[in-house]
């Protein structure tokens, strides 16, 4: 395995992340537990998880994955060896509001909640699962996305990073939290916290996790540039695009997708919705292309869509997620792979052909 710092701190996190959002609907516990025992024997000390978690996201799996990490916790006494991630989700379950708020009563709620599930006494990185007091276009709301543009819209969204921010530092004082993040956030959003938090003397943002893969590759400008910068380190989730860029779905169409797969599921075909829009036109064949190049490379496909994210200098961690332990042994060992010059070339002649497949 290979490490890096996380953001400016002194953490030092494995390039693979184990995400863990499947624990709770597709993974039951001896699942997961299988899953934390062999990552970690891997060298993964990094996991992701969110309160939010299993996905998708109801009031019967709301904090379940949490569950499921702490009670592994408990059983194995390994607590020491793993850096936690985890995440505020603003749902309306969750907080018992129609339109939960990002605010003090809140997170501090949510905090000591997750810690009470996960049975730990603090949370490594903190992150905020997505913006809620202003417009935000990731989860594919690009083609629709209306932006924030009054001054008075924007004196409302700074007095609420400050509150966040000196919430955080309450948080951190108590031993609670030790490091803080985003999630699902814009280059201007970025910036935003790392420059509050130096104005007003606050806990960093170490990190920011967004969307990107072979399929997604809009941070690659502003918002890379923006952590590259300001020493916020990125962590690409879905870098294998919900499963997309295996293969598995090339050619085929709801109800006809391979047996137990994440989108034969009933319960995930609003996911699906997200790349069927376009996928007629756009991304079945981006992905028939990039199954060609790993072919021609002699590469997994899985492998060589993780390994591309890697191959990015200012990705520290890439996060990954599996339901089967074959899948979850093959994109671990993707940080084995170098994918040759050669090979990037044609990737970006792709990526000039479908820039924006979905």
């Amino acid at each position: 395995m290979k490490y890096q710092n996380l953001g400016l701190t002194d953490l030092k996190v494995s390039k693979i992340c184990l995400g863990t959002m499947t624990w709770g609907c597709q993974n039951n516990q001896d699942e997961a537990f299988e899953q934390m025992d062999y990552a970690l024997s891997k060298g993964v000390n990094f996991w992701d998880t969110a309160e939010m978690y299993a996905i998708p996201p109801t009031p019967q799996t709301y904090g379940t994955t949490e569950v499921m990490i702490g009670n592994w916790f408990e059983k194995s006494k390994k607590r020491n060896e793993v850096i936690l991630a985890t995440k505020f989700s603003p749902l309306p379950w969750a907080r018992n509001e129609k339109v939960p708020e990002t605010n003090k009563a809140n997170i501090v709620e949510a905090v000591d909640q997750s810690l009470k599930r996960l049975k730990t006494d603090y949370i490594d990185l903190y992150q905020l699962h997505w913006p809620t007091n202003r417009a935000n276009y990731h989860f594919a709301n690009w083609w629709d996305f209306e932006k924030s543009l009054q001054n008075l819209e924007k004196d409302k969204i700074i007095e609420n990073k400050i509150e966040i921010l000196q919430v955080f530092q309450q948080l951190i004082d108590q031993g609670k939290i030790r490091h803080i993040g985003l999630s699902d956030d814009s280059s201007w959003g970025i910036k935003q916290f790392v420059d509050l938090s130096e104005r007003h003397n606050l806990p960093r943002i170490s990190s920011i996790q967004n969307e990107y893969s072979l399929l997604r590759r809009r941070d690659e400008y502003d918002v890379a540039e923006t952590c590259a910068l300001e020493g916020v380190s990125y962590l690409p989730w879905s870098p294998l695009a919900m499963g997309v860029l295996s293969g598995k779905y090339v050619d085929r169409h709801f109800p006809d997708f391979p047996k137990n797969s994440r989108f034969s599921k009933e319960v995930m075909n609003d996911g699906w919705d997200r790349y069927k829009t376009r996928v007629e036109l756009n991304t079945n064949n981006a992905v028939k292309k990039y199954l060609e190049i790993a072919k021609k490379y002699n590469l997994d496909p899985c492998q060589m869509a993780i390994a591309f994210t890697l191959s990015k200098k200012w990705v520290t961690s890439t996060i990954i997620g599996a339901t089967t332990m074959p899948q979850l042994k093959t994109d671990i060992a993707a940080i084995g792979i170098e994918i040759s010059q050669e090979c990037l070339k044609e990737i970006n002649e792709v990526y000039q052909q479908y820039p924006v497949p979905f």
